[in-house]
């Protein structure tokens, strides 16, 4: 089997991040961006996912939107690249993770068109310091730049922490089933014989 690594350095005049992934992992992690509740969703993705995951952030500008932005797109990037050309991969995925009261579902095509369906059901502006339209932002990025169709949905909950950590779990559970190996598929996993 091919390693499915990748190295992406994003530096603009905005941010720089850094990201290393090994898709292959055991979910080793060391993740650094200075916002704590992105920091948290990130660790959480890598760890449910089972990937091995570096990433360091570092805001120019001292804007938390752009270094939110910036980080789905750097991780969206890495991941897509690790992924290389998809052969005997898995390719769909689907989870449904409980968080406490909260429940996300997650459907994962790693087909390479870029859809995303994502509603988190956020009631506050502002979750861990982070505003509401940031946290959605930032899935969307992220589904923008692993180039595949994603659909995340919080069903129901209270807490809206809850519900992000869940839709988060969700995404990751489901990519981990997505991008494993299929030990029967021989080829790229499309009646097209492409992605």
């Amino acid at each position: 089997m091919k390693s499915r690594k990748s190295h992406i350095n994003r530096k603009t005049k905005e941010t720089e991040v850094l990201v290393e992934v090994n898709l292959d992992g055991t979910g080793m992690i060391s993740i650094k961006t200075g916002l704590p509740f992105l920091d948290h969703l990130v660790t959480s993705l890598s760890k449910h996912a089972m990937l091995d995951l570096k990433l360091s952030a570092k805001s120019m500008d001292g804007i938390d939107h752009h270094l939110i932005e910036d980080t789905a797109i750097a991780l969206g990037n890495a991941m897509d690249k690790s992924l290389g050309d998809r052969t005997g991969i898995v390719r769909f995925g689907y989870a449904s993770v409980p968080m406490d009261e909260s429940l996300a579902d997650a459907s994962l095509d790693l087909i390479k068109r870029q859809y995303q369906r994502i509603d988190l059901s956020i009631k506050r502006n502002q979750i861990e310091g982070i505003s509401k339209e940031d946290l959605e932002h930032f899935f969307r990025s992220l589904a923008q730049n692993l180039n595949i169709c994603m659909h995340v949905s919080v069903k129901y909950g209270d807490n809206d922490h809850h519900k992000i950590e869940a839709a988060i779990k969700a995404f990751a559970v489901a990519w981990r089933t997505a991008a494993g190996y299929d030990n029967k598929q021989k080829g790229i996993p499309s009646t097209k014989g492409a992605m």
